[in-house]
């Protein structure tokens, strides 16, 4: 199960929307170990694109390097669809390759850019099998 606190939940969907039509990425970092997501990191979608997303290479190593220094590794990393559901393409599965985060995918797909109705899921993906997990949002009333 993914637990994630409101105001991290609510980062990811503002980002998805703000990003729509294109899909909107990045990570939220937490201590080694402690699968605990606390540090949101906003990426820009290299592709540019409304059906696929691409961690910029120089961004991506940099982070790394980044959450090396401060201890920490990738809990949470995310997605948004923005016109399909959030479930993982076949693309998603392969390129997963962080078999101990979860991939939380969040779909525009009826809201756009506006407030509305989004769809927000995890998922574990480890050597291209998909499992969804439930989520539970922490401070939520």
């Amino acid at each position: 199960m993914l637990t994630i606190t409101k105001e991290l939940h609510d980062k990811i969907v503002a980002h998805a929307r703000k990003d729509h039509p294109d899909e909107a990425c990045g990570v939220i970092a937490g201590p080694a170990g402690t699968d605990r997501p606390e540090r949101f990191i906003p990426m820009l979608n290299a592709a540019r694109s409304p059906t696929f997303y691409e961690f910029d290479s120089a961004d991506l190593l940099r982070l790394y390097r980044e959450m090396d220094d401060r201890d920490e590794e990738p809990v949470v990393i995310y997605h948004s669809h923005t016109a399909t559901e959030a479930y993982p393409s076949r693309t998603d599965i392969t390129y997963a390759n962080e078999p101990g985060a979860h991939y939380v995918l969040v779909s525009t797909a009826e809201c756009g850019n506006d407030e509305g109705p989004f769809s927000f899921r995890s998922f574990r993906i480890v050597d291209g099998v998909v499992t969804e997990e439930d989520v539970e949002i922490a401070g939520a009333s």
